[in-house]
Parts: C-alpha cells; sequence; structure tokens
C-alpha cells in the first residue's frame, strides 16, 4: 500500500510515526507487508520512515500529478492551505482516495465569519461577534464595547491573527494593522470583533465522516510564547493529557452541543465533511465556548494525541474515507503525555535559520523529539529551519513523571537561540474551575 503525507511539521511526523510503528505490528503479528509512505515536503525526521518528495503542500496540481503517477492508495493532508485550495475535491474529481474535508467544509477554518455563521446556525454555543469589511465601522462598533475584545482576521493567518485586547488602544492598533496595513494580507479584509470569554481552553479533535463522529481525547495547549501565559500568541508552545477542567459534565457537554450539533447541522445543510474537526474551546463557569474550528489535526496537540492513540491508525482513516467511523472501536490509552515545544529566539516574530542541533542522537528512550521546523543543510547536519523547531513527547504514569521525562530530554539537546516554556502542564487556571 501507498500513502501519500501531505506537510513538513509536527503534526505530519507525528502521523508517519504512528503509521510506522502500527505497520510494523500488523507486519510482526499478521505478516501484512509495511505500507510505502512518501510525504510532501517532509523534514528530516520523516526522512528515515517515509520518502520525502520535494513538492509544496499549496502545489495542489504537483501533488495531485505525483499522487496519480506513483498510484497512491491513500492521501493524508496535514496543513489547512492545501485544504482551503480544494486539494480534496481535486483528488476526489481524479478518483483518487484522500483523508481531508472538502473545499466547502474547509471553510469552517478558512472563514471565521463562515465557521460564527454556522455554529449560530447549529446551535454550538460560540462566543457573540460581529463582522466586518470597513474599517470606519469597525473601529465605530469598538467605541460602544466593553473590555477585554477579541479581534480576528476572518482568514488563514497562520494561527496568529488574533489579538485579545485589554484596551482601546490595542482594539484600535489591531483592527487598523489588519484593514489598513494588511498585515495578514487578503487575510484580514474581513475582521470578526468578539465578545471576550475567561477561561481556560481545551482543544477538542473528532473524526467525522457522513455516519457520525469519534472524540479524540481533550488536550490542553498553550499558546502564550513564555512561561505564565505571558508574550504573544503564537501556533502552541506545549500540550498536556489529561487536562483537569475536562471534566466528565464538560466532556458531555462538548459531545452533546458541539460534536452532535456539528454533524447534525452538516447534514441539515447537505455539506459532505469527511476528516477530522479540531474544536478551540474556553471553558466559562464550566460551560464550553467554541472560539475557533479547524478542519485537521491540530499542532501540537497531534504529537499527544498519537502518542495516546492504541488503535490503528491507518484502520480510522479509511474508516472514514468509507463513512464507517461512527461503526469504529477506537482505543485510547489514559496515561499522562506531554509534548514541549522547543522554539527559535524571536518567535513568533522574526528569527534566524540554520543553526546545527546537537544532542538528538542520545535522547532517552523515555522521550523522543518531533521535528517541525527542522532542515538539512548542504553538509547534510540537521539544523533550524522554522519558529517551531521541535517537540519532546513523553508518556509515563504520573504528568510529573511524564513532563520531569520531557524535561530532562530537552536538557540533552542544543541549538543557538533555544527557547522553550518550562511550564507546560502546571497552568494553575485549570485547578479553579
Amino acid at each position: 500500500m501507498k500513502i501519500l503525507i501531505i506537510g513538513s511539521g509536527g503534526r505530519e511526523h507525528a502521523i508517519i510515526r504512528k503509521l510506522t510503528l502500527d505497520g510494523k505490528r500488523r507486519f510482526d503479528q499478521e505478516g501484512i507487508p509495511m505500507p510505502d509512505l512518501y510525504a510532501a515536503k517532509g523534514n528530516p525526521g520523516m526522512a528515515s520512515l517515509a520518502k520525502c518528495v520535494p513538492i509544496a503542500d499549496d502545489d495542489v496540481e504537483g501533488l495531485l500529478r505525483f499522487a496519480k503517477e506513483e498510484a497512491m492508495d491513500l492521501t493524508i493532508v496535514g496543513p489547512e492551505v492545501p485544504l482551503s485550495l480544494g486539494i480534496v475535491d481535486a483528488f476526489l474529481d481524479a478518483g483518487l482516495t484522500i483523508f481531508g474535508p472538502n473545499r466547502e467544509a474547509a471553510q469552517l477554518e478558512s472563514s471565521k465569519a463562515y465557521a460564527k455563521k454556522f455554529m449560530q446556525q447549529a446551535g454550538i454555543p460560540t462566543p457573540s461577534y460581529a463582522e466586518f469589511t470597513d474599517m470606519t465601522e469597525a473601529l465605530t462598533y469598538l467605541e460602544a464595547q466593553s473590555l477585554p475584545i477579541v479581534i480576528k482576521a476572518d482568514g488563514l493567518a497562520a494561527g496568529k491573527g488574533v489579538t485579545v485586547a485589554y484596551t482601546k488602544e490595542e482594539a484600535i492598533r489591531a483592527v487598523k494593522e489588519a484593514m489598513q496595513d494588511r498585515v495578514f494580507g487578503d487575510a484580514g479584509s474581513r475582521l470578526i470583533i468578539e465578545a471576550f470569554v475567561n477561561g481556560p481552553e481545551l482543544s477538542v479533535m473528532a473524526f467525522v465522516d457522513q455516519s457520525g463522529f469519534k472524540m479524540m481525547p481533550a488536550i490542553q495547549d498553550h499558546k502564550q510564547v513564555y512561561d505564565d501565559d505571558l508574550g504573544p500568541n503564537t501556533g502552541g508552545m506545549g500540550t498536556f493529557y489529561p487536562v483537569p477542567i475536562a471534566t466528565a459534565n464538560v466532556i458531555h457537554q462538548v459531545r452533546t452541543e458541539i460534536f452532535e450539533r456539528f454533524v447534525a447541522h452538516l447534514a441539515a445543510s447537505g455539506i459532505v465533511f469527511r476528516g477530522v474537526l479540531f474544536a478551540g474551546i474556553i471553558v466559562q463557569a464550566g460551560k464550553p465556548y467554541v472560539i475557533e474550528f479547524n478542519v485537521r489535526f491540530g499542532d501540537p496537540e497531534t504529537q499527544v494525541v498519537m502518542e495516546l492513540l492504541e488503535a490503528d491508525i491507518l484502520s480510522i482513516f479509511e474508516s472514514v474515507t468509507k463513512d464507517q467511523i461512527a461503526q469504529t472501536s477506537i482505543m485510547w490509552s489514559n496515561q499522562p503525555t506531554v509534548c514541549v515545544i522547543i522554539a527559535s529566539k524571536g518567535y513568533p516574530g522574526a528569527y534566524r535559520k540554520g543553526y546545527p542541533i546537537e544532542g538528538l542522537a542520545t535522547l532517552s528512550q523515555k522521550a523522543y523529539a518531533i521535528h517541525a521546523g527542522t532542515a538539512f543543510d548542504e553538509q547534510g547536519r540537521i539544523v533550524t529551519a522554522g519558529g517551531r523547531v521541535l517537540g519532546v513527547v513523553s508518556r509515563a504514569s504520573t504528568l510529573d513523571q511524564a513532563r520531569q521525562q520531557a524535561y530532562q530530554a530537552i536538557d540533552s539537546l542544543s541549538f543557538e537561540g533555544m527557547h522553550m516554556r518550562r511550564d507546560i502542564g502546571t497552568r494553575k487556571s485549570n485547578l479553579n474551575v
């Protein structure tokens, strides 16, 4: 079997690692040949597990041509950009099997206005909002709003198009940067101004198809770049499981008020969805509110989810493409797991690339590195190539032990300007809900 994984980050490396481990187990237990894995473009962490091909994830025509020429049996889409460009539609039109939502469904991530309307129509709890295409109207609206308030670029902005403004000056600046200065390009031509909901965050993903959904374990990310939730928002600085705020009551609400209403409205609207839905949630006074939808695996949530998944991931992918997820049994570990992100100095702002990474070959068996922003240099060394460089994952019988193992492994790694949070999994707000 030939499988193409599109993407070059930590999410895709975690998926390829899981596909490889499951493939080895199937071969050992059942004699089923290992799948041939391909990654576009991939990264050095994937290079030992898959054949990396130099095709960008937004090159839909190039990816389609490659998949047809190599007769891929399954393609798995990691990032949001190719989904928003309609890669799933193109592959399906060509008779190829692909995991991910089509272009229409991908608007749930590529347009926050589209997603908010969907949530309102479905009865999914989400903060109140208004949308604007005119900067003067947006600034006038701000004058009558209480603080804090949330300013969101409507389109895709690599996880950086959201500002929580605590002063009117911050809010005005956020609006002008998006709509006047165009710091997010076309993504900021339409703005969402949203009521602020205060509480701990929760990430819950689910496999979704026309038969229903299967939720994954609730994960918590740490968005701010510095300890104690200080500094600017990032794509995510670390994740962990289990999450204290994910009580049985909260998870029941997530299931019934978010995912059940989501699939019901899909059916009522005639929207076809096959893939992963990511619900970014804030829990306020015990009630979950959706602040964003993503239509693919989260990053760095996937690193923890793949470690917890005890079922065969390939079987799950195949079930979703056949609209059979509701009938698919999925087993999960309940062992505490953490993923700590190691970033480049300056991230999420400007940063330098090309610094050699030392210590990857000496990691203990109690933790492992997932590559996110890495590359090979001309000398064949693994070097930094992104804002988020590595994710170190560890699982143990207690969360404290998992954290200790991860940070001990990190202490054996080094590159110039290396930065990470030292408080992943210790957020005090989780204990006050």
